[in-house]
């Protein structure tokens, strides 16, 4: 039933009390799910996870209340381990890759089933990306515009290393072990491993030293 110790503690944000509670609904009937939050704006969406630590949150990215870009910035720099699904009505390049830039694990428009929409936070939770079909294609035509025309390298668009991840990198790239690179950054320490394992995982790496190399390679830093 829902709310069991097993399931998967989501919280919504979304300026659509309709939307949001026909997602609730959706959602809840599923013995593997609950919903623990809903949020009307990128603010509360914080607030709510810095309170309620869900597994996964269901991201709207134009909210009067708060931009979902700059929310899911906020959250993926202070608890990476939390991902992020973009679940909107804007397919455009500005907010697709605005959204991968800040961290979001996954991009999806309203239009989704519910199946998809299912199987997109269980690929959450296990760590993956998951883009939606339609602005898949967009991705990989955008990656190999840049790289043909020897412009910058496209991470951010296949590995959406957030900000706040791309300065551990350098730090880590430069040898620095996890408590140099909390006071360096004033983040604590166990915030910082759990950026150094997020790190691993986009990367595809096994350690540190892989990671550094990677991320040479792909430009990132």
């Amino acid at each position: 039933m829902p709310g069991t110790a097993h399931a998967t503690r989501i919280v919504i944000a979304d300026d659509q009390a309709l939307f949001r509670e026909g997602l609730r609904t959706i959602l809840s009937v599923r013995p593997d799910m609950e919903v623990v939050g809903e949020a009307d704006g990128g603010d509360e969406a914080v607030a709510l996870v810095e309170k309620l630590q869900p597994a996964v949150v269901l991201m709207d990215l134009r909210m009067p209340k708060g931009d979902g870009i700059q929310a899911t910035t906020r959250i993926r720099e202070r608890w990476p381990e939390i991902p992020v699904l973009v679940l909107t009505t804007f397919d455009d390049d500005a907010n697709l890759f605005g959204a991968l830039r800040a961290g979001a694990a996954g991009y999806l428009l309203k239009d989704v089933t519910s199946e998809t929409l299912v199987s997109a936070i269980h690929a959450a939770t296990r760590g993956e990306s998951f883009l939606q079909s339609t602005v898949t294609g967009r991705v990989v035509a955008a990656f190999a515009r840049l790289m043909e025309s020897g412009g910058p390298k496209a991470e951010a668009l296949v590995l959406p290393v957030s900000p706040r991840e791309r300065e551990i990198l350098v730090l880590l790239g430069n040898g620095a072990s996890n408590k140099e690179i909390a006071d360096r950054v004033g983040l604590a320490e166990g915030t910082v491993k759990n950026h150094v394992t997020n790190i691993l995982t986009k990367l595809e790496v096994r350690d540190r030293t892989q990671a550094a190399i990677r991320a040479r390679q792909l430009g990132i830093v």
